[in-house]
């Protein structure tokens, strides 16, 4: 196999995985994309890399074909407790202070791993809570990880690891978590591997924070060697994506080689004894450059005072004073008084204050406007919304069943209330409320796909195949492009795409 790709064709293929999977290989890096593509050339029968380097710019490609790609260009480094010293910080400080305030009012505890690979990560945060918390079974502990590549995904899941993946964990590890099976392997006890849940995502792609694929209200965020995969462009989009998917006070990891990428002033960086965290600030504001940086509309206030006006725009008008009295004025001079400004609309500020991340804020604009007052269902749903983007799962729960009282018939707002009975570990009002979802409207797409992913993890595969399968045609019915109603934004043709991974 000719192993050399022109400078021409490498320079078109890292502009063509950009565009399919958001991946970003300058030119410092394409070596790394070279080795991928021949890999992945391999792997498809082409002997020849050049050849195959043109067939892919010029050939529409198949899904398959995009997965084999995604395969070869993000193949992780991983190893069970890899960089120790931040599990230890995790450990000693971070852990050790939510165990503390969480133990005596609600125990929950909610960490995403992005970018898990082959699993080794999410089971040592597993292993780790494991043995910090003494009475685990009464805690509701949330471990959801997420990687773009299916054959990572399917081993992690799988539990199964090598010698190589405990190259630098101590022996304890593999004696009180592992079982030794044959060929040399280990496998993870069915205790901490029932602990995680593993997904397909795109952090490049797809939507999040998102009640339908569990990035909400998170308390620790890992992004280990994934944002090195991006633009700065793309990589301060998903820095504001994972922003927003903490808690108040909740932590972000990210390797110390990409710390560059956390641009957002939004985060408070934390250091411990050469380990950086960054803290998302609750009562720090957000700047107009924060804003801009992340690409997210301004929300433009309404100035009540001469000091949030100069907050704002940066000087303060000063006052005209007219000596003249009216009467010495020509008449012809006289305008007429403006019509007053008709007040900005609370539900739409809300709603703004939502799609920007700001989820407290929009609480109080609901709750602090007359619309709940009113029983406005609408309201009472992203008010709903906005409480279980903050970890608020009562708050949630409360206003939810309100919005259900306002308006018993809309299936939307029962698949919601199954969506934050789910977060509070009620599997059997969850399957309820999705049913009564469907029995309100056969064609909802979604309800469909939770009940799939249900059935998945509750071990009955026959089951969770006939739901995916009424899921996948019915978002086939839909124009791909087309946002799926109350998915937060998932068009059709990307939750086919995730189906179909998730049911290989």
């Amino acid at each position: 196999m000719i192993k050399t790709i022109s400078k021409q064709h490498i320079s078109h293929l890292s502009e063509l995985v950009t565009t399919l999977m958001g991946l970003y290989f300058p030119e410092a890096r394409w070596g790394d994309l070279e080795r991928g593509i021949v890999s992945s050339a391999r792997e498809l029968g082409f002997a020849d890399i050049e050849a195959f380097s043109k067939w892919l710019i010029s050939t529409p490609l198949t899904k398959n074909h995009v997965e084999i790609l995604a395969n070869h260009l993000t193949v992780g480094e991983t190893y069970f407790f890899r960089e120790k010293e931040s599990f230890q910080v995790l450990e000693e400080h971070v852990f050790s202070e939510l165990i503390r305030t969480r133990h005596e009012n609600e125990k929950r505890l909610r960490i995403w791993s992005a970018g898990c690979s082959t699993g080794e990560e999410p089971y040592s945060i597993a292993i780790l809570l494991s043995r910090l918390i003494p009475d685990l079974k009464d805690w509701n502990i949330t471990i959801t990880a997420t990687d773009i590549n299916l054959r990572s995904l399917k081993k992690a899941s799988e539990g199964l690891y090598s010698e190589w993946s405990f190259r630098s964990a101590p022996s304890w590890i593999k004696e009180s978590y592992f079982k030794r099976i044959e060929n040399g392997h280990y496998e993870i006890i069915p205790p901490i591997k029932k602990m995680v849940t593993f997904e397909y995502l795109n952090l490049a792609e797809d939507v999040y924070p998102s009640l339908l694929n569990n990035t909400n209200a998170m308390d620790l965020i890992f992004c280990r060697n994934v944002l090195m995969y991006f633009s700065a462009e793309r990589a301060r989009k998903v820095v504001q994506g994972l922003y927003n998917s903490l808690l108040n006070d909740g932590w972000l990891l990210v390797s110390p080689t990409e710390a560059f990428k956390c641009l957002s002033s939004q985060f408070v960086t934390v250091n411990f004894s050469g380990t950086t965290l960054y803290r998302k600030d609750s009562k720090k504001p957000q700047t107009t450059e924060d804003i801009r940086r992340a690409e997210i509309p301004l929300y433009t206030p309404h100035i009540e005072s001469k000091a949030e006006f100069s907050r704002f725009f940066g000087y303060v008008p000063e006052p005209q004073v007219v000596s003249a009295s009216p009467e010495s004025i020509p008449a012809r001079e006289i305008e007429k008084p403006e019509a007053e400004e008709t007040p900005p609309d609370p539900y739409m500020e809300a709603v703004m204050m939502f799609e920007q991340g700001r989820y407290a804020e929009a609480t109080e604009k609901l709750t602090g406007s007359s619309l709940n007052g009113k029983g406005n269902p609408k309201a009472l749903a992203l008010l709903a919304r906005a409480c279980a983007n903050q970890g608020r799962l009562a708050d949630a729960l409360k206003w939810c069943k309100k919005a259900i009282a306002a308006d018993t018939l809309n299936p939307g707002y029962h698949y919601l209330l199954a969506t934050i009975l789910l977060e509070n570990g009620l599997l059997e009002e969850t399957i309820q409320s999705l049913k009564k979802a469907l029995y309100l409207d056969p064609h909802f797409v979604l309800a469909y796909f939770v009940l799939g992913n249900i059935m998945q993890k509750q071990g009955e595969p026959e089951t969770s195949r006939k739901y995916f399968k009424n899921a996948f045609e019915l978002a086939s019915a839909h124009k791909p492009e087309e946002a799926l109603p109350e998915s937060e934004g998932m068009t059709a043709g990307r939750l086919s795409e995730i189906i179909e991974a998730m049911i290989r």
